[in-house]
Parts: C-alpha cells; structure tokens; sequence
C-alpha cells in the first residue's frame, strides 16, 4: 500500500499560508504591561494550509501539485521559495497584487505557545484572480488521481470554483475529497469523500449538539443520524468525521463504524486535519476499504500531535504503528 502511494499525483485546491514561529524562553514580566517577555532564541517560517497538506502528501511518498492564490509581497516570495526547497511545483499557484499572503504567527515560549497573530485577508477571489486560478487547474487535472478541496476559509475556495472543479473532476473521473469549513460546508455536493471534524459538523448542519452514541443524549441527534442527514444534503460518496480524543467515525452507506484514538502524548493538534485528509484521499485513489482508509488516518493524524508547531506525517513511523496496531 505505501509502496503504491508512490504512483499517485494529488492536486490540492484551497488556501494556502505561512506558518510562522518566534521561539524563545520567559523569565519575567514586563514593567510596561501584565504581558511575559519572550526572549527570542529562534525564528522559523514554514508551509501552512493546504501547502501543509501538500507536505504531507510528499511525505506518503506521492506527488502533490498544489493550486492557490497569494500575494505578490514578500511573504509570498518566502512562499514559492519553500516550495521550491521541499521541491514542490509552483505551476498551479497564481499571484495577486490585491490580495496578501496569509501569515499565522505563533509566539513560543517554553514549549508553549503563547500568542498567534494572523495577517490575512478572507473575502472571495475576484472574477479575474478566480479566472486564473481555474486556467493554472486545467491543464493539470488528466494526469490527477484524487483531488483535495483543503478550506481554511481564506476566500480561495467559493461555490463557483468548487462547483466548477468537481464538474472537471467528473469529467475526467477523479475522486475528491473536503477538508471543509462553514461558509463553504454545503457547497460541497457531489464529492467522494467529506472529512469535517465534529464542530465543523454541528456549525454547518446548524446542531448545537451532537451525541456520538444515543445513549449518551436520548433526544439528540446521533453521529449517525447527523451523517445520513449530512449525505442527503450534499449527495457524497463517504463521510469521515474526525472526533479529536474520541478517534474517527466513517459511514459508506456499507457500514458505518467508530474508530477510537491511541493514547499519546499530545503536545500539539495543529495540522491534525491537514495529515488526516492527505492519508484518506490517498487511500481513496487505491480504493482501499473504507474502516482501513479511516484507521489509517486516525493513527496519522495521532502522531503529528505529538509534536509542537504544524508538521507533516512521518510515513516511517506512520508504516510502523500501522504495522502494530492494524490487520494490513
């Protein structure tokens, strides 16, 4: 299986940023304010969003071909150069001068983070950054064997252009998969894969509650009543619905199953998603059963917790802990 990974070409569309970090240690507090002061030891830039999704999908073993909109300033020039230092194609990415590069910063002290400042900016591509955006994705999709919608709700992703890419993908027959957020949740009809996480779920089908067994809520809406509700909606093939601590819940309309997380060591779930998403859309390009495809993900996006910052899945390890705790 991870040796057919290597065959596979994924084409990520979504929003795409820099993860930045200051890293330092606190030792006292400011006069000027109630505030800590960081003493920076380290600063280190990184790829974020869908471009993370894009390193994990390289780091299974198979080709990312990543499409977005950033800016043309110099956060988005430090952008293409990290692509081009993990060797990461540039072809699918457009740059805009009305739009900036989205930037999260997080401030680390201790291990800790203390602080994240964003500079983005989140309204929907204009007609013309959208049109080029659509142009860059034309001329990649006959040679793509799954495609990722990855939303972080930054204004790439729009029901015309998710429309418009799942008509294309139709056409040429590849299978896609959603990492999704709220303003886009119910454009995404028709796709194969849907993988909202549980507060995703309960923003976008308007449930302030969601109980994963009926014992737990007798009058409230299970995991299941919510992924047959969510189906009939969007019309897609496979619900994946990652539950945090809890693991992961897959529904195929074959079976539907409850898949429970590994102790660890959390020291940081940022990224979980992005690693999730890229072994599920793999595993769907091999049409693999679904219950591998969702164990595989849950031990994924697991071990990327227990690192600090937003990493990508070591496949190593991935392939070792598969080896131990699932029936291959």
């Amino acid at each position: 299986m991870f040796e057919d990974f290597r065959r596979l070409k994924v084409l990520i569309v979504g929003d795409v940023m820099l993860d930045a970090y200051v890293w330092g240690s606190v030792h006292r507090i400011s006069p000027e304010a109630p505030v800590p002061i960081l003493n920076v030891k380290k600063r280190e830039s990184r790829l974020g969003g869908a471009a993370n999704v894009a390193l994990n999908v390289q780091s299974l073993g198979a080709t990312p071909v990543l499409c977005a909109v950033i800016g043309e300033d110099a956060s988005g020039e430090a952008f293409t150069q990290l692509l081009e230092k993990h060797q990461i194609g540039t072809e699918g990415i457009v740059r805009s001068q009305s739009r900036p590069t989205t930037v999260k910063e997080r401030i680390i002290g201790g291990g800790q983070q203390m602080l994240r400042i964003d500079a983005e900016h989140n309204q929907v591509l204009s007609a013309p950054e959208q049109e080029m955006l659509q142009k860059a994705i034309q001329p990649l999709l006959p040679q793509t064997d799954v495609i990722i919608f990855q939303d972080y709700d930054k204004g790439v992703l729009n029901e015309s252009l998710i429309q418009w890419v799942q008509q294309q993908a139709d056409q040429y027959n590849i299978p896609t998969t959603v990492d999704p957020k709220r303003r886009n949740f119910l454009h995404y009809r028709h796709a194969t894969l849907f993988k909202p996480n549980l507060k995703e779920l309960k923003e976008g089908l308007l449930q302030e509650t969601i109980a994963l067994h009926q014992e737990e809520y007798e009058l409230q809406p299970t995991i299941r009543e919510a992924s047959t509700v969510l189906r009939q909606r969007l019309q897609h093939k496979v619900t994946l619905i990652t539950l945090s601590e809890k693991g992961v819940f897959v529904d195929d309309t074959q079976e539907s199953i409850f898949i429970p997380a590994h102790i660890r060591e959390i020291s940081d779930v940022s990224g979980a998603g992005d690693t999730v998403i890229s072994i599920a859309a793999l595993c769907l390009a091999l049409q693999l059963p679904s219950p591998l495809m969702a164990s595989l993900a849950n031990l994924g996006g697991g071990i990327v917790c227990e690192y600090t910052g937003v990493v990508p899945i070591d496949a190593v390890r991935l392939l070792e802990e598969a080896t131990e705790h699932l029936a291959l």
